[in-house]
């Protein structure tokens, strides 16, 4: 029930144009007594959006979304996206003063995942 729930929950959601702050969290079930510590399933995804100020103010928003559908979510940490939709090309990089730098190489695989049209890069450096 629990992977199916989170089957529903899109892998990418970032705005179409620009240059924008982004997160990576990773999403699972409410840990369940009944579990006995095992490992909750759970995935990864990307929100990146023109409006945040601030990377927390993505994680914000999100993890009360993502608290509604009954999920608990960590933020992994953040960069930014340039998102040049013309030339379908998407380079994600730098980092999150307050979460720290995001895996890169996992938030591209999902962005490539979503776009299998784009040119799709990561880079460490920047801010």
């Amino acid at each position: 029930m629990a992977t199916a729930g989170l089957a529903e929950i899109p892998d990418v959601d970032i705005d179409s144009d620009g240059v924008f702050k982004y997160v990576l969290i990773r999403v699972h079930s409410a840990r369940d007594a009944s579990l006995d510590g095992q490992d909750c399933p759970s995935k990864e995804i990307v929100r990146g959006y023109k409006w945040a100020e601030y990377h927390s103010d993505i994680y914000d928003k999100v993890s009360g979304e993502i608290q509604k559908k009954g999920f608990d979510c960590e933020c992994l940490g953040g960069g930014r996206i340039s998102h040049q939709s013309q030339d379908k090309k998407i380079h994600v990089y730098g980092y999150s003063m307050g979460f720290g730098r995001a895996q890169h190489s996992i938030s591209t695989e999902k962005i490539k995942a979503h776009y299998p049209t784009y040119e799709v890069t990561w880079a460490d450096d920047g801010y």
